[in-house]
């Protein structure tokens, strides 16, 4: 059975590149990997709004998924966050009653929503942490990040139109740079780039 690591929301910002998307921030519990992943809009309103502990006047989907499964007397094990494949990631929902052990696909955005008004816990596998993560230290006090394949350089900025121009070695460079500056949402892009590539 793969090795499975349970991971921890750290954050939730609006995406600058992306009009109505979000990039939920989730940590590797006692690791320094953070998962970046995009989401829309409407699960992000979801998340936030458990988080905050704010109760809409009407029962939004995800609550209503919680009083159904509540109904028929399911429990939620857990959610595992399960593949990663061209920049998309692969969510289960792992679900028991007392007769019954299930697993439900579902976008990661839906699961984590769904976790969270369970109270159970955040999993991902080896193989997509390894594919989707990006590594953030903490030296001297000073905090730095980098991702696993390439060492930490310095380079400067520049706009430029598109990330398929930009060669593996620089796409590293600026990986590290939106990293360092905690611009998950732009290393995320980079890091699917790569990935394309690799």
């Amino acid at each position: 059975m793969e090795k499975l690591i349970e991971l921890e929301i750290l954050g939730l910002s609006s995406n600058h590149s992306q009009s109505g998307s979000f990039t939920l921030v989730l940590g590797e519990v006692g690791g320094i990997r953070r998962l970046p992943i995009v989401i829309g809009m409407f699960e992000a309103q979801a998340i936030a709004l458990e988080i905050e502990k704010i109760v809409p006047n009407r029962p939004m989907t995800h609550d209503l998924f919680k009083s159904f499964a509540t109904g028929f007397n399911y429990d939620l094990e857990r959610i595992v966050i399960t593949d990663m494949k061209e920049g998309v990631f692969y969510a289960k929902i792992q679900c028991k009653s007392e007769r019954l052990e299930t697993e439900i696909d579902a976008r990661p955005s839906d699961a984590i929503a769904i976790a969270i008004r369970f109270g159970c816990p955040i999993f991902c596998s080896d193989k997509a942490m390894a594919e989707g993560a990006v590594e953030h230290f903490e030296v001297e006090g000073e905090e730095t990040k980098q991702t696993q394949s390439a060492p930490a350089q310095k380079f400067s900025a520049k706009k430029e139109p598109s990330l398929k121009d930009f060669s593996l070695d620089k796409l590293n460079q600026m990986l590290d740079k939106a990293i360092s500056n905690e611009d998950y949402e732009k290393a995320a892009r980079i890091r699917d780039e790569i990935n394309k590539r690799n």
